[in-house]
């Protein structure tokens, strides 16, 4: 029987990028090489992930731009959506990520400094082409107290988890990328409790990222945390799962994906 995609869960690899490099850490630290972006792209591509997000991780705190070269020859080999983000303030700035080959882009600080960026891109090539990434903490605290940062990871705002992205849908965005920094490669799994309040405050697809570890936490982020989308990095760029078996177990549990079918 042929699968619903208006019900179908996405799996996305994420290649977080420092200095032309894949790097993984730990809460947003402790950081280690993982390979080419190209190469990790295109092989995380190919093993069935539905979508490749690259995020530039230090460009916003650098003060740069995205590394445009780096999106270009990633984008060169790619046939499923390519989402990209950092360094991503301006019109302008989103539009150049577009022409080097980026179906999506992401904005995390400069939405915050400035949040008309939001429709003003959105104006200019659709909400289905702006995600909202939010990066929120709440340690211990029940999830309504998750508040947002920026700049990487580095600095607090202030401002609440799920009061941003409702703000964020009103603006436009047609997607939110929620990061628990509290469980960032951990592998501890994902924060279901945050990702399902967010989920349940707005209307738009939801991508939850940070702590997976296996293949449970993945069944349990889309049906405990009702998530639309799940992103990972360490457990694909190291070999510890590869994206078609995680599928066939997600399959197993009634979770409807995208391929296969």
């Amino acid at each position: 029987m042929p699968c619903d995609e208006r019900l179908a869960k996405r799996i996305i690899a994420c290649l977080d990028v420092d200095a032309g490099r894949v790097v993984k850490g730990i809460q947003f630290q402790q950081l280690r090489d993982a390979g080419d972006p190209a190469e990790l792209a295109v092989a995380h591509a190919s093993a069935g992930a539905d979508e490749i997000v690259l995020l530039d991780i230090t460009a916003t705190h650098e003060g740069r731009k995205t590394l445009a070269e780096t999106v270009r020859r990633t984008a060169r080999d790619l046939f499923v959506p390519f989402t990209v983000g950092g360094g991503i303030r301006t019109l302008q700035d989103a539009a150049q990520v577009f022409d080097a080959g980026a179906d999506k882009v992401s904005i995390n600080s400069a939405a915050l400094a400035n949040p008309g960026l939001i429709g003003e891109i959105a104006g200019r090539f659709g909400s289905q082409a702006v995600i909202v990434a939010i990066d929120a903490r709440r340690g211990t605290g029940p999830a309504d107290t998750a508040e947002v940062f920026v700049s990487g990871g580095r600095t607090a705002t202030g401002k609440k988890a799920l009061q941003w992205a409702r703000e964020a849908e009103d603006r436009g965005a047609g997607e939110i990328l929620l990061t628990s920094m509290d469980r960032d490669g951990t592998g501890l799994g994902f924060d279901c409790e945050l990702t399902s309040a967010v989920a349940s405050s707005v209307s738009i697809p939801v991508i939850a990222s940070g702590g997976a570890g296996n293949a449970q936490h993945f069944v349990d982020v889309f049906s405990a945390g009702h998530a639309d989308a799940a992103l990972a990095a360490s457990i694909f760029h190291f070999g510890t799962h590869a994206v078609a078996d995680l599928k066939q177990t997600l399959l197993g549990a009634g979770i409807p994906m995208r391929w296969p079918c």
